[in-house]
């Protein structure tokens, strides 16, 4: 199956997922304080659907349905989903009913902390259900990673770092005093907000004091990377009538030098390569640029050391080589945690809020240029999926996207849950509610601020797939 469906797929599994369980934690609350539901949406329905149990052929079949005070519905827009609640001010914006006498069964007749109850029903779920899916992950797969200790070839810095004092080699043991406990994208934050690092350094420990300024978006998109992990360039596979294969490269061999540039590491050869590209990053490569990307001179030496020997590749239109790199794995044995029933609950409930504490911390580079940047829409949540399908990375994805959209949907912004719940707490407070024509105005400039942004997110995801289609 092709790699871009399965993507697809995955992530409209999980987003239905959380789309159901977010807007059912808002009908939960809403039949328990018997306030009429009027419509239980998977997906926007604008115009028309491609479901409902209100449809002539499916009452047909089931005609008790044809009564159910609530219709249910999957539509053709797949931006979310949502609840109609009777007698509220929501993104349908049926002011009509609003002009209506309260009857007894609509939400605006019910007391301040029912309806605040109702609006927090979805981020609630989804909160939990993250904690839930954390929990099941440690009970049935345990946990495994590599000790940032145990890395004994340390990291390769960039110049970035090695002005703020890192070298070549040194092993990351502690941020403020706090031990490196494995090495994850977590640990670019953790250096970024640290005032001091912790670095073992050829045998000894050596404390560095970091700036108050440090970027972690900055960190991470840097070329080449602040940090990475020292791996040496040898090859883990090598593809069957591929270049390096043509030019007799195997399994086991080292890449030495690359065009005369010497090459150590993964990350040495990472560099050669995207300096190499760059003609092709620029749109329009020369002629000359064409011919001389097609070419790679490489040093490499064998498996057994015996052998050292330069060969030139010839390479295809996609200027690829053909080898698959080693990882982490083949120089350090994971430490595998299996958790019980009852130890998995904690440590799920413990995983979850260091989650969404880094999710919450890293917002602040939302509102910088490079942040406005990195917001992407569906084709960005789309591409954080596996290529193949693999239950494990789907459901901690999927765990993250729950807090994710928790998270969001409590910002104190009008058509948000949040800004809901922002003006019932001022009611509670003021003891008076807002006027229906302030909602309906809050309502009108949340969802343009929303549009903006979801304008803003497909943007930058048409601008990421053409610098693709370029290279």
């Amino acid at each position: 199956m092709d790699a871009t469906l399965i993507k697809a797929l995955q992530l409209v599994l999980s987003l239905s997922i959380l789309v159901v369980l977010h807007e059912g934690g808002h009908f939960f609350f809403s039949k328990l304080f018997r306030v009429k539901v009027e419509k239980f949406f998977l997906f926007f329905d604008p115009y028309f659907h491609l479901f409902s149990t209100k449809d002539k052929w499916f009452t047909r079949l089931f005609p008790k349905c044809k009564d159910n005070e609530t219709e249910y519905g999957i539509g053709w827009l797949p931006f979310g989903g949502y609840v109609k609640i009777a007698g509220m001010i929501d993104e349908s914006m049926d002011t009509e009913q609003m002009k209506k006498p309260v009857q007894p069964w609509e939400f605006r007749a019910k007391p301040a902390w029912q309806r605040l109850l109702i609006m927090i029903g979805g981020v609630v779920v989804n909160f939990l259900l993250a904690l839930f899916i954390y929990t099941m992950i440690l009970f049935h797969w345990g946990e495994q990673y590599i000790p940032a200790k145990d890395m004994t070839m340390g990291y390769q810095f960039n110049e970035q770092a090695e002005k703020l004092g890192f070298r070549d080699g040194d092993v990351l043991l502690a941020v403020d005093g706090e031990e490196i406990r494995k090495w994850d994208g977590s640990v670019y934050r953790a250096v970024s907000e640290a005032r001091e690092v912790t670095v073992l350094r050829e045998g000894r420990e050596v404390s560095l004091t970091m700036p108050e300024d440090m970027n972690m978006l900055e960190m991470l998109k840097s070329n080449p990377p602040f940090m990475v992990p020292f791996i040496p360039s040898v090859i883990d596979s090598v593809l069957p009538s591929s270049p390096v294969y043509n030019a007799g490269i195997r399994s086991g061999d080292r890449i030495v030098a690359m065009d005369g540039k010497p090459v150590a590491t993964w990350s040495d050869f990472d560099e050669i390569m995207r300096v190499r590209m760059e003609p092709l990053m620029a749109g329009s490569p020369s002629h000359e640029d064409s011919v001389r990307l097609s070419r790679l001179s490489v040093l490499y030496q064998s498996k057994d050391g015996t052998r050292t020997d330069t060969v030139t590749l010839e390479l295809g239109a996609d200027y690829k080589l053909g080898l698959l790199k080693q990882t982490l794995s083949a120089y350090y044995k994971p430490i595998k945690v299996d958790y019980g029933f009852w130890a998995s609950i904690p440590a799920g409930i413990s995983h979850g809020i260091d989650v969404l504490s880094g999710y919450v911390s890293d917002l602040k580079y939302l509102f910088t240029a490079d942040g406005a940047k990195s917001v992407g829409s569906f084709i960005t949540i789309g591409s954080i999926f596996p290529a193949t399908w693999d239950w494990l990375t789907f459901w901690e994805t999927t765990a993250f996207l729950s807090l994710m959209l928790a998270f969001m949907n409590i910002l104190p912004i009008p058509a948000l849950d949040g800004g809901h719940v922002l003006f019932l707490i001022a009611e509670m407070i003021l003891r008076r509610p807002p006027s229906d024509k302030f909602l309906e105005r809050a309502q009108v400039v949340g969802m343009a601020l929303i549009m903006g942004l979801m304008v803003l997110a497909c943007y930058n995801d048409i601008v990421r797939f053409l610098l693709l289609l370029l290279l």
